[in-house]
């Protein structure tokens, strides 16, 4: 699994930046304040205040841990959105750091 970036958790939300092979981005993770049904996000990833995404809280299968699911599309990435989880980040020992793990096969 592909690494494109790195959160820190802060209270609620997330902090921390995505990064490819042609870009850097500082991106902000904050909970949707205007949730109302079950199906809308649960997080809305922001850009130097530009929405770029969605997130939603999932339970694992195989584990029965939370993490959270990202849905991202931004110009950079050219016509496809990217979609990518919240994931442990090899070799951190802190739960407050994660890593965003692209998802290929969606």
């Amino acid at each position: 699994m592909a690494s494109i970036g790195q959160v820190t958790r802060l209270g609620n939300g997330f902090k921390g930046f995505l990064k490819t092979l042609s870009f850097r981005a500082n991106i902000t993770i904050v909970p949707n304040p205007d949730k109302t049904a079950a199906n809308q996000p649960d997080y809305r990833v922001l850009n130097e205040g530009a929405e770029i995404g969605s997130g939603w809280t999932r339970r694992s299968k195989s584990t029965g841990n939370e993490y959270v699911s990202l849905s991202l599309a931004v110009p950079a990435f050219g016509p496809k959105t990217l979609y990518a989880n919240l994931g442990r980040m090899a070799g951190q020992d802190d739960d407050e750091v994660l890593a965003v793990i692209w998802n290929a096969k969606k």
